[in-house]
């Protein structure tokens, strides 16, 4: 029964927790899409500044553990994932069990002192909370036994259209990237429509048509725990209502809903990982509205393609923006300005959210992500040779199981059709010669000879077969690097 005085209390208690600054390490956080990862090998990665390490067990559930082996600290990361299920450390095959206990030390005088051994708590590796949920798995920022039953309470934030029972919501697929700015600079960005028909010229509007005045409307009163909302207003003539959703530590909701009730989400997370760097993870959400008509995608990042190919796409999105972002942030370092609001000018409408954002920031979540002990928390300095910024394997293929599966194939093809390239201009000119032999044309009448229509099929099927080689090549370079130039993109 809820009475007078329970609820003075809950109420105290939620100003109290509203009034706390925010606490970064008890939070889930997307870490990884499942679909992506290889379990047949351990993963590295890093988690507010924590090196931890990701990995399947026997049971098929994905692990966090921090990536040292409690032996000689060597990186578990290094190791192997063992056919029992178990996680094997490449330096002195020590193994580690789901729960991160040691189950076996091979250079043990004998089992019972391996068992000893093994049930000292300081043979054990840290392990930290982990789910499934959505298609991405979640980790928990602390470990320990008080961590377990702290993540027990809270959920992820998830696309809650996605858990409602209906084939309403239609996901498309996840995409994700490590990228050269903070957390705080992503969710600036993302909290900041008006740079998108700029920045994103020729794929999402036009910088010199669509670049117009608007509005932004809080809908949803700022919180530590629950971040804000903002709308845009006026919208575009097809769209009812957009709304820029911020949920900490990690997400913005974008939702478009059309005016004829589809809707658009845009599902946008940031991890922060370390100091000048964050892991992004994302997807659209198509909506039917009650016609079942399915609302259109972000572009043509809407059309339906095969995974790879849009994580290929991707970069051409995500790399109008980073460059200069990743100077942004240096650059404002250099400021040292103790208000982020002395540093910049922002007279527009527009700015509305960014203020809100970094508001929040300084006021509800210390102004500052706290990295684990032992990180470097300076921000590291500006890459000075900017094609380095353009790494797409370092920061998405050699992470990506589909992308690395789809790479090899398309070398493969690649080769294969050089050599049917080959094959066919070599009988090509086989046929010529053998034509020319047969009719008995004499070098005075050469020039009148008409080869056989073996001739042109094969010639033709080289050429076909040569140029789809290489464009295959240039496929295959949009897996390692992508490079781009505003001033190019006209």
């Amino acid at each position: 029964m809820v009475t007078e005085a329970n609820l003075e209390k809950a109420i105290a208690q939620h100003q109290q927790q509203e009034e706390a600054t925010f606490q970064w390490t008890k939070q889930w956080y997307p870490v990884a899409v499942v679909e992506f990862l290889d379990p047949t090998r351990p993963h590295a990665m890093q988690l507010l500044g924590k090196d931890v390490v990701l990995w399947r067990d026997g049971a098929g559930k994905w692990r966090c553990f921090a990536d040292a082996c409690p032996h000689r600290l060597a990186p578990l990361s290094e190791g192997r994932v063992e056919s029992d299920g178990t996680l094997l450390c490449a330096y002195h095959a020590w193994r580690f069990d789901a729960q991160g206990n040691c189950v076996s030390i091979p250079q043990s005088k004998d089992k019972e002192t391996e068992a000893k051994h093994c049930t000292n708590p300081k043979s054990c590796a840290i392990a930290y909370p982990t789910q499934e949920l959505q298609g991405l798995l979640w980790v928990w920022a602390e470990s320990g036994s008080q961590a377990e039953l702290e993540s027990k309470e809270k959920t992820p934030r998830i696309i809650l259209e996605l858990e409602e029972n209906s084939d309403r919501a239609k996901q498309l697929f996840w995409n994700i990237r490590d990228l050269p700015y903070g957390w705080d600079f992503f969710i600036e960005n993302v909290s900041d429509p008006a740079h998108v028909p700029v920045s994103h010229h020729g794929i999402v509007g036009n910088r010199y048509k669509d670049a117009k005045y608007y509005d932004m409307i809080r809908v949803r009163e700022m919180s530590t725990q629950e971040g804000f909302a903002y709308e845009i207003t006026p919208t575009a003539p097809n769209v009812a209502q957009a709304i820029h959703d911020f949920q900490p530590p990690c997400h913005m909701k974008i939702v478009t809903t059309n005016t004829d009730g589809g809707q658009l989400i845009l599902a946008l997370y940031a991890t922060p990982t370390r100091p000048g760097w964050c892991r992004h993870i994302g997807c659209q959400v198509l909506v039917k509205n009650q016609e079942g008509k399915v609302s259109k995608g972000l572009g043509f990042f809407g059309l339906p393609m095969p995974i790879w190919l849009g994580h290929v796409l991707a970069s051409l999105f995500l790399h109008q923006d980073m460059v200069f972002l990743h100077y942004q942030e240096k650059l404002l370092a250099k400021q040292q300005k103790e208000r982020w609001l002395d540093a910049v000018f922002t007279p527009n409408p527009q700015d509305k959210m960014v203020i809100a954002f970094r508001q929040w920031w300084e006021k509800r979540a210390g102004g500052a992500i706290p990295w684990a002990t032992g990180c470097n928390a300076e921000l590291p300095p500006a890459e000075q040779d900017k094609q380095k910024l353009f790494d797409v394997w370092t920061t998405h293929t050699q992470n990506c199981r589909v992308c690395q599966d789809a790479l090899k194939n398309i070398n493969r093809l690649k080769l294969l059709a050089y050599i049917l390239a080959a094959i066919s201009l070599f009988l090509a000119v086989i046929i010529d010669a053998r034509s020319l032999a047969i009719s008995g044309q004499t070098a005075t009448s050469f020039l009148n000879f008409v080869p056989p229509l073996g001739f042109w099929l094969a010639l033709g099927s080289g050429i076909v077969l040569a140029i789809s080689g290489y464009f295959m090549r240039k496929l295959s370079r949009l897996f390692y690097v992508y490079e781009f130039e505003h001033a190019h993109n006209d």
